[in-house]
C-alpha cells in the first residue's frame, strides 16, 4: 500500500508537469506557489499550473478512487468478476440526463449538466435495486445482474433517441461519453468530492458483511448479516461513487474492473483490504492513462476513458485466457 501511495504521488506530480508544454520540476513548484508575476512567462506557467493541470490531477484522483471501489464492491455484492459499476445502469442514467438537460434547457456548462448527471446516475441505480428487490428472485445478485442490464439497454436507446433528434446534444455526448478528467474546474470537483467521500464512508463501513455475504446468503445470515439492509447500504455506496464520478468525467468504461482483479490478485479475498487496494490503484491508473494520452498525440490529446478502454479489451481477454473468471 505505500508503494501504491508513492506510485500515486509520483503520478499526480508528473501530471503537473506532462502536456502540450512541458514544465521543469522549478517550473510546476514556481506554477503552484508562486504569487503573481510581472514575468509573462511566468505568469502563463502559473495560470497553467493552477487553472488547468492542479483541477485535472485532483479529478483523475478523486475519480479513480472512486470508481476503483466502486468497481470492487459491485464484484462483491454480485458476487460477479465480470461486473463493473455500470452494471447498476449508473453511466446510461448519467448519459441520457445529460442530453435531455442539454436538449431541454440548452445547458452546455458542465457546471449546469453534472447535477442532471448525477442525478440520472442515482435514479438509475435506485430503479435497478428497486426492481432486483421485487418477485421471486428479490435480493439475488442474478436478478440485480439482469435488472441493471434491462435499464441499461433500455436507457442506451432513450438517450440515442434524443440525440438523435438534436445536433448539439449529439455534439455534447460524443464529448462526454469519451469520459475526460480535462476542462472541470473546482466549481464541480468540490462537490462531487462530498458526494464520494460520503459513498467511501458508506463504502468501508459494509466491508465486514460484505465479506460473509461472500460465503452465501444462509451463511451470512446464520452470522447475523441483515442481508437486504447490507446490500442497500452497498448498492447507496456504488451509486453514490460511480454516480458523481460519471457525472464529473463522463462514463469510463473497464476501469473499476481492471483495478478490483489486480488488487484481488494482490490482497486476496478480503475486502477489507481489497477495496482500499483497488481506490488506489483506480487514481494511479487513471492518472497514468490521462498522461499517456497527453504524450501519445502531442500537441492534441487523447482522453483518458479512451486509453483506459485501450488497456481494458485486452485485460478481460487474457481474464479469460486465463481462466479468472471461475477463480475470482
Amino acid at each position: 500500500m505505500c508503494a501504491l501511495a508513492a506510485g500515486l504521488a509520483l503520478a499526480a506530480a508528473l501530471s503537473l508537469a506532462v502536456g502540450a508544454r512541458a514544465l521543469s520540476p522549478a517550473e510546476v513548484w514556481h506554477g503552484l506557489f508562486a504569487a503573481a508575476d510581472p514575468d509573462q512567462r511566468l505568469t502563463e506557467i502559473r495560470l497553467i499550473v493552477q487553472t488547468v493541470r492542479v483541477p485535472r490531477t485532483v479529478l483523475a484522483v478523486v475519480a479513480g478512487i472512486a470508481l476503483g471501489v466502486g468497481g470492487a464492491l459491485i464484484q462483491g455484492y454480485t458476487r460477479n468478476p465480470i461486473a463493473d459499476t455500470g452494471l447498476l445502469g449508473v453511466n446510461t442514467g448519467a448519459s441520457f440526463a445529460v442530453v435531455t438537460a442539454i436538449a431541454v434547457f440548452g445547458f452546455t456548462n458542465p457546471f449546469q449538466y453534472v447535477w442532471f448527471a448525477f442525478a440520472g446516475a442515482a435514479l438509475a441505480g435506485v430503479v435497478v435495486f428497486g426492481l432486483a428487490s421485487i418477485g421471486r428472485g428479490a435480493g439475488n445478485p442474478l436478478t440485480l445482474a439482469l435488472a441493471g442490464q434491462g435499464i441499461t439497454v433500455f436507457l442506451m436507446a432513450m438517450t440515442t433517441a434524443v440525440a438523435l433528434t438534436d445536433q448539439k446534444s449529439l455534439n455534447a455526448l460524443r464529448f462526454w461519453n469519451a469520459g475526460s478528467v480535462a476542462g472541470v474546474g473546482f466549481d464541480v470537483i468540490w462537490p462531487v468530492t462530498g458526494f464520494i467521500a460520503l459513498g467511501l464512508v458508506l463504502a468501508l463501513s459494509t466491508l465486514p458483511s460484505l465479506n460473509l455475504l461472500n460465503l452465501g446468503d444462509d451463511v451470512a445470515r446464520g452470522l447475523g448479516v441483515d442481508i437486504v439492509r447490507s446490500r442497500a447500504v452497498g448498492i447507496v455506496a456504488i451509486t453514490l461513487l460511480a454516480g458523481a464520478a460519471t457525472a464529473a468525467c463522463g462514463p469510463i468504461a473497464f476501469l473499476g474492473l481492471m483495478v478490483a482483479h489486480v488488487a484481488r490478485y494482490l490482497t486476496g479475498p478480503d475486502y477489507r483490504w481489497l477495496v482500499p487496494y483497488a481506490g488506489l490503484l483506480g487514481a494511479v491508473v487513471l492518472l497514468v492513462c490521462d498522461i499517456v494520452g497527453r504524450l501519445v498525440v502531442r500537441p492534441g490529446e487523447l482522453e483518458p476513458g479512451v486509453v483506459v478502454a485501450l488497456l481494458g479489451a485486452p485485460f478481460f481477454a487474457v481474464l479469460v485466457w486465463r481462466g479468472k473468471f471461475k477463480s475470482a
